[in-house]
């Protein structure tokens, strides 16, 4: 296995699903998370935001692309600021366009 030089670091893309604690209304969300700072501290440092949704009844929708490294620094600050605010849920995820592009030119062309 090849080792990235030192100036290369692997990227990952996260998708949070922060859901609305139960019980907590708008007042109370903001208050919580004011007093946590979470404005302030999230997304860490590092760290680039490449979208951040609110979907209606369910909460929000965060996607970040950030080096590897920083993941466990990601979850820290997730239990730091957001716990008790929101249900937390985390997945690696990645950008499907360019893959959807790939295949639909190989269909196009004949293939699978």
């Amino acid at each position: 296995m090849e080792h990235k030089a030192q100036n290369e670091q692997e990227m990952v893309m996260l998708t949070l699903f922060l859901k609305h604690a139960p019980g907590l209304d708008l007042d109370a969300i903001q208050s919580k998370l004011k007093s946590k700072d979470w404005w302030s501290r999230f997304p860490i440092e590092g760290v680039e935001l490449v979208s951040w949704v609110v979907a209606m009844g369910f909460g929000q929708i965060v996607v970040l692309k950030t080096p590897a490294h920083l993941v466990p620094a990601i979850n820290l600050e997730l239990e730091r600021s957001a716990w008790g605010v929101f249900n937390t849920e985390c997945y690696v995820s990645y950008d499907f366009v360019p893959v959807r592009e790939r295949i639909i030119a190989r269909v196009k062309a004949g293939g699978q």
